[in-house]
């Protein structure tokens, strides 16, 4: 597949729906609970209106077997948590349990993270208050809204994985 950018497009009748496309791939996503937004603020439910490079990404072994992609997947240990305190020096980042300030729990029970790609959003050049943890990740039974990622089923993950590579973009329109 020649296309390096995933884009992302709303999809009609709910804010929180959208269409992923790559190449000849179409899939339906969920995204952020209160639909797109290009001024993107901490805890607003948003998806950022941006073009994103994958950086990584996250799995969890024991749930997925092996997985065809050329991004680096790291495997997800039960001390893995994101920072998502924005006066926090750690604040967009993964960091090590015990971790006192606000942050979210990379192995999830709900399955969300079991495959969980990072996007370069607020992280190269990280500002406080715009937005943490925008993930490329599972979806919720249903196509419930994320936080503000952007969120596929299993199946289509496992479908777009093989054609991701770091630099990848994500361009959400």
């Amino acid at each position: 597949m020649r296309s390096s950018t995933i884009v992302v497009r709303p999809a009609p009748g709910k804010k929180s729906r959208a269409i992923v496309r790559f190449g000849a791939i179409t899939v339906p996503a969920a995204i952020g609970r209160s639909g797109r937004t290009i001024m993107k603020r901490e805890g607003d439910g948003a998806t950022p209106i941006a073009s994103m490079r994958l950086i990584s990404g996250f799995r969890r072994g024991e749930r997925n077997g092996h997985l065809s992609t050329a991004l680096s997947l790291r495997r997800i240990r039960a001390d893995m948590l994101w920072c998502d305190q924005p006066g926090n020096a750690n604040y967009n980042r993964l960091v090590r349990a015990p971790f006192g300030a606000s942050h979210e729990e990379i192995r999830r029970s709900d399955g969300l993270y079991d495959i969980c790609l990072v996007m370069d959003w607020n992280i190269s050049s990280r500002a406080r208050n715009r937005g943490s943890a925008i993930f490329f990740h599972l979806i919720r039974p249903g196509y419930e809204p994320t936080a503000g990622c952007v969120a596929v089923s299993l199946s289509d993950m496992r479908r777009l994985l093989p054609h991701l590579r770091k630099g990848t973009i994500v361009r959400v329109l």
